[in-house]
């Protein structure tokens, strides 16, 4: 191999670990079957959730792996594989890729590594049904805010009876 050959092959390297060192997952998935426009569609719902897509050669990857958290990928870089990864939502790239499965009934997951912990494919399937952070933190919120507001509608409704008469009646059981 000529060393220019060889620098080319260096910088892609360069590139995947530099990815992976600012990743909080990756997956990798076999993407074969799909049409360049169901490709095109799911890189745009990728690009959506802030998720990197990549093929990159399985050399090259299992080079940039070695010593790292994402060394265990190193096993299931047989065939064709692309690479989802994700700097902020651990969980996005396996959610959106397993939305993408179920509509096109194609290609699967091989398997991924999320906050350094690494799952087979079966694993990242149980880890796809997890939700987005935004919208566990909207559901929690939500169930902060009910209680809240329960308390703030019989308080105005006291108050509206009247201030403390209003509360005294308001707790007094109604005769029959």
């Amino acid at each position: 191999m000529s060393k220019a050959a060889w620098q080319e092959k260096q910088v892609i390297i360069d590139e995947i670990k530099e990815k992976l060192d600012k990743a909080e997952s990756a997956v990798v998935i076999d993407y074969m079957g799909i049409t360049v426009a169901q490709a095109d569609a799911m890189r745009k719902k990728l690009r959506e959730a802030d998720v990197d897509y990549t093929v990159y050669k399985n050399t090259l990857v299992k080079r940039a792996i070695e010593g790292t958290a994402y060394e265990s990928l190193g096993e299931v870089l047989e065939g064709p594989s692309a690479f989802a990864i994700s700097y902020e939502d651990a969980t996005a790239p396996a959610r959106v890729l397993n939305e993408v499965m179920e509509e096109y009934k194609k290609m699967e997951f091989k398997a991924g590594v999320v906050e350094g912990e690494f799952y087979d494919a079966e694993g990242i399937k149980q880890i796809a049904k997890i939700p987005s952070r935004d919208t566990l933190i909207a559901k929690f919120m939500g169930s902060i805010q009910s209680p809240i507001t329960n308390f703030a509608r019989v308080l105005n409704q006291i108050a509206e009876k009247g201030g403390a008469d209003g509360a005294e009646a308001a707790a007094e059981p109604a005769e029959a």
